[in-house]
């Protein structure tokens, strides 16, 4: 089996249409396909009414827009799916029977090689597997809604998958951005496996009179983190949608608990929605008891699915994030709070359920240690994932510490020859995490940002001094710190989804992972101006011309470049020059940002013999004057240190030795404070 290009979608329903047009949206070429003309006509009309209203808000324009519809192909009737399909979803009714009938007729059709997948969020994947004829290429693939814009998707591979399938499935949603947990067929997968009981017993405290909707909506934001409340969310969605998941949860797991409530179940009847009017206050008991009945809950079922081996406590906490989007995830809050309080609660929820807490977690009290590196060594090859896709990888204190452990550990490996880094989710790594430092410049507690940045170089150090070949697929977003850590590697491979920048100077401070030094070595000082003061935005074509990619090239052609890469090194990691000389940005960059012109771009002025109104030298002189000038300044004259011919360790420390110059500004806490606050910052130069 080759890589996923061609896709079909049964259903053209709101989900259906959603899944179709996101993989329209990567470059898929999708069949959108529905029992009647009428039905795939309805779901033509929901994309076009989605992206029509996305132009409107300028995310896609005009051009965009048409070439999205121009690969979805309208079909009538499963059996007229494409025998070449690679992939085909089903996103029909939650009716096994009619799932089973959609199977056996894409079994009968599709070629030998088409993987088949099932939109559900309830139905056993083992049962639905061993309808399909092809129990080895059948998974679970459970979009969230809606699946173009919600990140969350849940893998669900049954009992005879192949290795082969899931890792093809992953890849697929991989390339649409998404962030994939992988779990075990077990009822409600993960998500709702405590979302759904978490819905019901918001309506179990509201029948027995314990509080209001209104006022356990408002309990449940503060105590989640969550900016809708159970009822709202319910409203939202439907309630009737809340019933059918809490009875079918309930049968499936034998939890009469779990069954819909009577109160919610007489608001379906009526075809009402809760009345979440009112005040929301209430007295301290009241608060006590609402949030803790509702926290012991997810406590305890989401230390099931970890015992269960469904998936990991990262996964439940991601789950919640990017899926549910709350600000914390059940374990992340259980660390809040104190483990011997969550212990309690959800020991008393248990009471109240009748079911056990696992014993990894009753009686528990020290804090639980989260895991943000995936590693995977298989022929020779280390495979290291940075698995924080809630937030973009952005790197923080304990995936710096548990990045060089890894690298530290491959390093020692005789059985490893090549080491790959790849991103979770949309992005690669999108830089530091900037809150870091404006806490830490708030407590004036600079040490500790020196010595996080500080062992950010000892990293990049062990993989740039590695023995093994080292290789970045950057096949997504990479941002400052991230864009650093892609070029500390030997080669670094995009795809028309990698987009890269250096936004350090907009925010207040310069690159300080070695990207004043590693940049300018590899495309000459021109094009590292270009690149790092005026932090332009570069798509994987520019990149490459610049160098700073080595390889830019089609998703289904990656594994056969690592292939290649394996056990290699490159001749010239350093060539102090770009890639692609005849390139116009190539061109522009080392003309503009000459040493001639450098002195004045950094006052902000155009410098002689240029139009000001050409568009691309407006933007350079735009983009400029929304740096830091005291940034601009230090950075450059890190450029020009790397380009005199000292040493790369003699940059590097020069690049740590400034820190305390850049972040002694008010400049520095500005720029990281207006970005995290969502404003344009106030520079003083001071």
């Amino acid at each position: 089996m080759g890589p996923i290009e061609k896709v079909a979608v049964i259903g053209a329903g709101n989900m259906g249409s959603g899944i179709a047009q996101k993989s329209a949206q990567e470059r898929f070429m999708v069949q959108m396909v529905d029992r009647e003309i009428k039905w795939v006509e309805r779901g033509q009309g929901i994309v076009s009414d989605f992206l029509n209203e996305a132009e409107e808000r300028r995310i896609f324009n005009t051009k965009q827009v048409e070439e999205i519809k121009s690969r979805i192909l309208g079909v009538v009737g499963t059996e007229n799916v494409d025998p070449s399909t690679d992939l085909v979803i089903e996103a029909v009714f939650e009716d096994f029977d009619i799932k089973k009938e959609v199977f056996q007729t894409l079994n009968e059709v599709c070629g030998k090689d088409t993987i088949l997948a099932s939109n559900t969020s309830s139905l056993s994947v083992n049962d639905l597997a061993d309808a399909t004829g092809r129990p080895d290429r059948f998974v679970g693939l459970h979009f969230f809604y809606h699946p173009a814009k919600n990140r969350l998707v849940e893998v669900i591979p049954a009992s005879g998958t192949s290795d082969e399938t899931v890792k093809l499935v992953e890849q697929y949603c991989k390339s649409m951005g998404k962030v994939v947990i992988v779990c075990k067929d077990r009822p409600g997968f993960v998500v709702n496996r405590f979302f759904v009981p978490w819905l019901n017993e918001a309506c179990i405290l509201l029948e027995q009179g314990i509080g209001t909707a209104a006022q356990i909506d408002a309990v449940s934001r503060k105590s989640f983190g969550i900016g809708m409340g159970p009822f709202a969310l319910m409203n939202l969605t439907g309630p009737p949608i809340a019933l059918h998941s809490t009875d079918y949860l309930a049968d499936q797991l034998e939890t009469p608990r779990y069954r819909g409530s009577d109160n919610l179940r007489k608001l379906v009847e009526e075809g009402g929605i809760w009345s979440i009017d009112g005040p929301e206050e209430c007295d301290e008991e009241t608060t006590k008891i609402i949030s803790e009945r509702l926290l012991g809950q997810v406590f305890l079922v989401s230390s099931q699915i970890v015992e269960e081996g469904v998936c990991s406590i990262e996964d439940v906490d991601r789950g919640a994030k990017v899926g549910l989007r709350w600000a914390k995830g059940p374990f992340e809050i259980a660390n809040e709070i104190g483990m011997e309080n969550v212990s309690r609660m959800a020991s008393e929820y248990s009471d109240l359920v009748g079911l056990e807490v696992p014993l990894w977690l009753a009686g528990r009290n020290e804090r639980l240690e989260f895991s943000y590196i995936d590693l995977n060594i298989e022929d020779n090859v280390a495979n290291v994932k940075l698995n924080r896709p809630e937030a973009m990888n952005a790197l923080n204190v304990d995936m710096v510490a548990q990045l060089g452990s890894v690298i530290d550990e491959i390093n020692s490996r005789k059985d490893v020859s090549t080491i790959i880094f790849e991103g979770a989710g949309k992005a690669f790594v999108a830089g530091a995490d900037v809150k870091f430092f404006v806490d830490k410049l708030k407590e004036d507690s600079f040490d500790e940002i020196y010595e996080f940045t500080s062992k950010g170089h000892e990293v990049l150090n062990s993989i740039e001094n590695s023995q093994k070949t080292t290789i970045a697929l950057t096949t997504g977003l990479a941002l400052g710190g991230g864009l650093e850590l892609a070029l500390a590697c030997d080669y670094r491979i995009g795809t028309r989804r990698s987009q890269f920048r250096f936004p350090e100077t907009s925010i207040g401070i310069y690159p300080g992972l070695g990207g004043t030094q590693r940049t300018a070595r590899i495309c000459g000082l021109e094009c590292s101006r270009y690149a790092v003061l005026a932090g332009n935005f570069l798509d994987s074509v520019t990149a490459h011309d610049l160098g700073l990619l080595t390889h830019n090239v089609d998703p289904s052609e990656i594994d056969a470049l690592v292939g290649s890469l394996a056990g290699t090194k490159p001749e010239n990691k350093y060539p102090n020059e770009p890639i692609n000389l005849h390139s116009n940005v190539v061109s522009f960059a080392r003309e503009f940002y000459s040493d001639a012109n450098i002195e004045d771009l950094l006052a902000g002025e155009v410098p002689e013999d240029f139009d000001s109104n050409n568009p691309l030298v407006s933007r350079q002189i735009k983009s400029l004057s929304r740096a830091a000038p005291i940034a601009l300044r230090i950075a450059n004259e890190l450029l020009s240190e790397a380009s005199t011919g000292k040493s790369l360790e003699s940059g590097l420390n020069l690049e740590l030795e400034r820190l305390g110059e850049i972040f002694g500004t008010k400049d520095a806490e500005e720029g990281l404070s207006a970005l995290i606050e969502g404003r344009r910052p106030k520079y003083n130069s001071t």
